[in-house]
């Protein structure tokens, strides 16, 4: 099984490693820093062996990356993973943002429910089943949000549960809650965020979640 090391280093950018298993155009590797889609975060972009990667889905507890047609990868081939990280750390600071909005709504607004989430590199999305308009509550949202992001606090991230790959995160004082995806060192690294409604049916509310500039 892939060694998945974009959990504790979310910072690396480049791998040396070598191909495990090789299936016409999908491959897997010893060790990992190329996220794939998975709760809601969207998967990392880069390289394989300096091979574009089309897709990276999780299988299980594996994970399977498609290559380009003719990639000529072998299995124990030496190959090095480079990913985009500008996007990387894009993903990063709005899957953090969307994380304190979402434990920010369900500490204040009783019975709210999720009901679907996704991390794009340009902004975040929550989908609530909320009978009334959520931007009413906006200003507790955005300003508790922004004031621990403000406060630069560390944000501890390690495994709940290492043998099923269960992961959290802490913010001291706050919260400590379940999540899979990479996550930054502090606070302070998202900037500042701000906040859009979108109503998307009837008793449901989608907030958008966007970087400050």
């Amino acid at each position: 099984m892939t060694r998945k090391l974009f959990w504790k280093e979310p910072y690396l950018t480049r791998l040396d490693t070598h191909i495990t298993r090789v299936d016409g155009n999908e491959v897997t590797v010893a060790e990992t820093i190329f996220y794939a889609f998975s709760g809601g975060q969207e998967s990392d972009h880069g390289t394989i062996g300096g091979q574009r990667v089309l897709q990276a889905r999780k299988d299980g507890k594996e994970i399977l990356y498609t290559l380009e047609e003719g990639h000529g990868l072998n299995v124990g081939d030496a190959v090095t993973i480079t990913i985009d990280w500008e996007r990387r750390y894009c993903l990063m600071r709005l899957h953090f943002a969307a994380e304190l909005i979402l434990e920010l709504a369900y500490q204040n607004l009783k019975g709210i429910e999720k009901i679907g989430a996704h991390i794009a590199q340009d902004k975040a999305r929550i989908d609530f089943k909320w009978p009334q308009s959520i931007a009413a509550v906006f200003p507790l949202l955005e300003g508790e949000a922004n004031r621990i992001i403000a406060a630069d606090q560390p944000i501890l991230s390690a495994y709940s549960d290492e043998a099923d790959e269960r992961r959290t995160w802490e913010v001291a004082g706050f919260a400590r809650v379940s999540c899979g995806g990479t996550h930054l060192k502090r606070t302070g690294e998202v900037g500042g965020i701000v906040l859009r409604r979108d109503n998307i049916g009837k008793g449901k509310e989608r907030i958008i979640v966007s970087l400050a500039t």
